[in-house]
């Protein structure tokens, strides 16, 4: 809009004064749709602080809803033979376990060398190795070949069954290999090195191979032998790792009773803070008469009746059929409080029970099942505040529309004003001069007829 600066130059009126008054009053019938659309907005902040923790109560229920979080099993070990980790299959109990040796990999030193940079090898060669549980693949050796590339030709072509490296014992150079896999039948048995030498290539002493060798170990007094140190299925369901020979530990299975009492107490702890985040932003100051975002709102009433409905309804089938069965009661205030010895006592005892009530054992569902399908219904594509939410947002784009609209016409009301102003300022300017010149001719007339 043009500047208003010069207005009432010619008339000696406050114009521009008096045009920022009707702009400013103009103005003021934007108050009411900002205030709308900050409102609208607020409500959407809202609703998503809403569905955060929502989502945050659904997974606790979701964690309930699967039976095998019933199913978890700790796993301690007590001496320094073995370790060990459960999975879902292992079956509580105790075992003890004395391991009598380790698993260990074979190895074969060669012949003593002189030199391990200097060729070797006259012609290609086929290097051969022999375990006891059969022949590798052939190592093809290049003509030329110094003991550091018959080292490298190890490594590459041994398809990861043998790891070769270079010793110098003081005396010369050793090519020293190990097998990759423990136990006997992994046993480097015999090589033909010596025989791919050139003639003329001294050597001294004698290969030395040392064999593989099984583990041997004893669970609750049965022997058993194992080719690797990590042995599954000795225990159903456990890996034990052999570390120390000559040593026993007790390997103890047992239910996970803290892992079970933990996602119960989420699941209350979860609840318990969503429904905080309901009051806040539903409450009301009626000091201040300020109301959160979502104070009166339908959409939150649902919510509320909702959640509240779930969490006192019954599952059917025998054993527990409501929270305070487990010792999880309602609040005056509508939050949940857990009696913690009926809890522990529960959990220690009838698991299974418990399981079934949150899991459940039927195509209904237990209560965790029922939690989760009735806050999908408010959160998930299509629910009560995906509605909400894109209801909001379509009346903040049809109030900025508005905003716009108005805030135009305003701007073209007060140009017509300025417009008007100037013409009027024009009109004053011109009838002052026009007095101005009639009041001298006036004192000329007069100064006439005196004389």
């Amino acid at each position: 809009m043009a500047s208003i600066s010069s207005l009432g130059i010619g008339s000696g009126l406050d114009l521009n004064g008096l045009l920022n008054q009707l702009q400013d009053a103009e103005r003021s019938k934007l108050t009411p749709i900002a205030q709308q659309i900050q409102s609208a907005e607020t409500q959407i902040s809202a609703y998503g602080k809403l569905q955060s923790a929502l989502e945050q109560f659904q997974g606790s229920a979701q964690a309930l809803n699967d039976g095998s979080s019933f199913e978890s099993l700790t796993t301690n070990v007590e001496g320094s033979a073995v370790g060990a980790v459960s999975t879902d299959e292992a079956q509580p109990g105790q075992y003890e376990v004395q391991v009598e040796r380790l698993a260990t990999a074979s190895t074969l030193v060669t012949e003593r060398l002189e030199t391990a940079v200097e060729s070797i090898v006259t012609g290609e060669q086929s290097l051969n190795f022999t375990l006891a549980d059969g022949a590798l693949n052939t190592i093809t050796i290049a003509d030329g070949s110094s003991l550091e590339n018959i080292r490298d030709a190890i490594n590459e072509q041994s398809d990861g069954n043998l790891s070769a490296s270079i010793i110098n014992d003081g005396e010369g150079y050793r090519l020293s290999i190990n097998a990759a896999d423990t136990g006997a039948d992994a046993s480097i048995q015999s090589t033909n090195f010596a025989d791919i030498l050139a003639a003329g290539v001294e050597t001294s002493d004698v290969q030395v191979i040392q064999a593989g060798q099984d583990a041997a170990f004893n669970v609750n007094g049965i022997d058993i032998v194992s080719a690797t140190n990590q042995v599954e299925g000795a225990i159903q369901g456990v890996t034990l790792n052999l570390s120390e020979a000559g040593a026993a530990s007790t390997v103890t299975v047992e239910q996970d009773n803290e892992a079970m009492r933990e996602k119960v107490t989420a699941f209350v702890d979860d609840f318990n803070t969503l429904k905080e985040t309901l009051t806040s932003l539903t409450a009301f100051d009626p000091e201040t008469g300020q109301a959160a975002g979502l104070n009166a709102d339908a959409t939150t009433r649902a919510v509320e009746m909702t959640l509240r409905q779930t969490i006192s309804s019954t599952v059917g089938g025998e054993g527990f059929n409501a929270l305070s069965d487990i010792g999880i009661s309602l609040q005056v205030d509508g939050t949940l409080a857990i009696d913690e010895n009926q809890l522990d006592n529960i959990i220690a005892t009838q698991p299974d029970q418990l399981a079934n009530f949150f899991a459940g054992n039927s195509e209904e569902g237990g209560m965790a099942g029922q939690m989760v399908s009735a806050i999908e219904s408010l959160v998930g594509a299509g629910g009560r505040l995906e509605s909400a939410v894109s209801s909001s947002e379509s009346r903040v784009a049809s109030l900025g529309d508005r905003f716009a609209t108005t805030e135009s016409r305003i701007e073209q009301t007060v140009e017509r004003y300025r417009t008007q102003f100037q013409a009027m300022d024009g009109m004053v300017a011109q009838m002052n001069q026009t007095s101005a010149y009639l009041t001298q001719q006036f004192a000329v007339l007069g100064q006439q007829n005196q004389g």
